[in-house]
């Protein structure tokens, strides 16, 4: 998709240059994929030459313009068994070629909010907080759970930049599995769940793909099958399934509780 009302191309892009009519450009995936009349300058984020990942004691950084290619071939960090037991499933959900791959951000997936988002499903499944930059300087951290609101919404303001994603250390050294399915071999994301067990026994189950957005339960220890199942009745509505093209509400329902289950059995010791 051309977007032919872009007049100028800000590189390197500085978070005090942001006005109306601007956009952040990170990859370009999400913001080339359809007509954006309103956009009339790019500011390149992608030249600013951010690290993508950053190891440290307190866990790892994501840096927003990260791409998928950056992250799926990430090994440099053998104690974050979690994270490596999900994050190449979740950088193949994306269906998508070496092409997008090498373009598409992590940064740009969270923003795009779309309900099969995987960069969304990993980064809340492993407890992940976003560094939100104001064009007036500030910043503020939100937890990636609560970023995205809905089907392409998100808590970002006119002009806030989100920068990096913090993923912690306790969340990152458990065990985790996750389980995808689509509607079609190669088609979007009907549901996607990721359980994680941490080194004290709690256990988070995150569903995305079958919901409009993120939904995170907890437990201070692995759950019965009737508890999870009586859990998730009662935290997801029945209108947060997704209805569209790639999935039918009550499909998706059906897929969330019986994949719910098959982590809980894997995951329990």
């Amino acid at each position: 998709m051309d977007l032919n009302t872009v007049a100028e191309v800000v590189s390197p892009a500085r978070v005090g240059q942001w006005r109306p009519g601007d956009a952040w450009l990170a990859g370009g995936t999400a913001l080339f994929g359809e007509p954006r009349p309103e956009v009339r300058r790019l500011l390149d984020l992608a030249a600013a030459g951010w690290a993508p990942l950053t190891v440290s004691d307190d866990g790892l950084e994501i840096a927003a313009t990260c791409t998928v290619a950056d992250l799926a071939g990430f090994d440099a960090a053998p104690r974050f068994g979690a994270f490596r037991a999900v994050a190449r499933g979740c950088c193949h959900s994306f269906l998508a070629s070496f092409k997008i791959w090498n373009v598409a951000t992590v940064g740009g997936n969270l923003c795009a909010a779309l309900p099969a988002g995987p960069m969304i499903s990993l980064t809340v499944a492993l407890d992940g907080e976003c560094l939100l930059l104001s064009p007036d300087g500030s910043s503020r951290r939100v937890p990636v759970a609560s970023f995205v609101t809905g089907n392409a919404t998100t808590v970002l303001a006119d002009g806030e930049l989100l920068r990096s994603i913090r993923l912690p250390a306790p969340a990152l050294t458990g065990v985790a599995t996750f389980r995808q399915a689509s509607l079609h071999t190669y088609g979007r994301s009907a549901a996607l769940l990721i359980g994680r067990r941490d080194v004290d026994g709690r256990f988070t189950l995150t569903v995305t793909a079958s919901t409009w957005r993120p939904y995170q339960l907890t437990f201070p220890s692995m759950p019965g099958a009737e508890t999870l199942q009586v859990a998730l009745a009662e935290r997801i509505p029945s209108d947060a399934y997704v209805d569209d093209v790639h999935g039918l509400p009550v499909w998706r329902r059906h897929l969330t509780r019986a994949y719910a289950e098959e982590i809980r059995q894997e995951l329990t010791p």
